[in-house]
């Protein structure tokens, strides 16, 4: 038992070291223990067989780049460095869990995001991931649960993006940080940035995991994040601003219409040219999409003043048009108007509905 324990106790440092000097900015671990009683994605197993740990970590987005992507300035900049930083979290993934099996553990990386469980009812298109990030996240110390479900950090906010292995190693498991140390203090500017509404206005989800209860608002039908956050739409329902996507689909009130709504979207958004970076996406049509949102995220930062400056700023920003040479520019709501205007009636159809 005390050679068992000796071992936990190198491996744990070892670990941390390797994906910090890959670029992370913290790590930490769970084990089945402290992920017992929780959600489906919690369960190491489905992804490894005998599975005991995981660790987890964390790597930061670019604050400016995400200041000047919501002031409508610079589209590119941050959506190449969340881009990067992903393919980063999944490539540190697999350096550490070749890592371990090289000595003589198992060990499975589990990517940043775009992989889905297959064994759900609508297959992949559930959108279910194999392992939940942000569980193992809030439960290893690596933040707190915001009131959007999204993982805050005292110092980068929610700008960060998360990485995993899953491995048979016996590692000690990290605590998770106290609650009142939370900065979240349900400002509800999160619900007020996101289009789609998929954050519930008043109710929340409770998951406890290892004795521990984690709390933030309930996600409606993840229908609502891919039409918007996808790209397919982006007009808020104020008509005064958007995010980066030019369309200007109507975006429904209720969960069961946001199928609807994605299906007619989808040639509209296939025929639309998307230049320069994206990423690539296995459901999309055409595969190819780019970073158009994720407000919920950018939007929270530890400092409640710059929160408030950063909704105005969005707010403030416009709405975003498609030039003919594909470029993305942001304009007044009546410039949009009198753009959308000028089109065609087969171009115009790429952006929104014929009145």
């Amino acid at each position: 038992m005390a050679n068992d324990k000796r071992r936990r106790e190198d491996l744990n440092p070892l670990v941390k070291d390797l994906v910090l000097n890959a670029g992370a900015i913290d790590a930490g671990a769970v084990t089945t223990g402290t992920l017992e009683g929780g959600p489906p994605s919690t369960d190491l197993s489905y992804v490894l067989e005998g599975a005991q740990s995981a660790v987890v970590f964390a790597l930061p987005l670019d604050q400016e780049k995400i200041e000047r992507f919501l002031r409508k300035e610079d589209f590119s900049g941050h959506s190449q460095d969340n881009v990067r930083t992903n393919t980063l979290a999944s490539g540190i993934a697999l350096e550490l869990a070749r890592f371990l099996e090289m000595k003589g553990q198992k060990a499975v990386a589990v990517e940043s995001n775009f992989v889905y469980r297959k064994d759900t009812p609508r297959g992949p298109y559930d959108e279910k991931p194999p392992i939940s990030l942000r569980y193992l996240a809030v439960r290893a110390g690596l933040g707190h649960f915001g009131l959007s479900g999204n993982v805050l950090r005292a110092k980068e906010g929610a700008a960060v993006i998360l990485g995993a292995v899953v491995t048979d190693a016996p590692l000690l498991p990290t605590d998770p940080l106290p609650p009142e140390e939370n900065y979240c203090d349900d400002c509800r500017l999160c619900l007020s940035a996101c289009a789609s509404a998929l954050m519930h206005p008043d109710e929340k989800t409770t998951v406890t995991m290892g004795g521990v209860a984690f709390s933030y608002s309930r996600r409606q039908s993840y229908n609502r994040c891919d039409y918007v956050c996808g790209g397919f739409t982006g007009l808020s329902k104020s008509g005064t601003w958007s995010t980066w996507s030019p369309a200007r689909f109507p975006i429904p009130e209720k969960d069961e219409e946001f199928l609807g709504a994605l299906r007619a979207a989808v040639k509209p958004y296939a025929y639309r040219a998307k230049p320069g970076v994206g990423f690539y996406h296995a459901l999309l049509p055409g595969h190819k999409g780019q970073m158009t949102c994720g407000h919920c995220q950018l939007v929270c930062h530890p400092d409640r003043a710059v929160r408030a400056r950063r909704f105005k700023t969005l707010l403030e920003a416009g709405v975003v048009i498609q030039l003919e040479d594909g470029s993305l520019k942001a304009v007044s709501p009546e410039e949009a108007r009198k753009h959308l205007d000028t089109l065609d009636p087969e171009r115009r159809a790429l952006y929104e509905r014929a009145t």
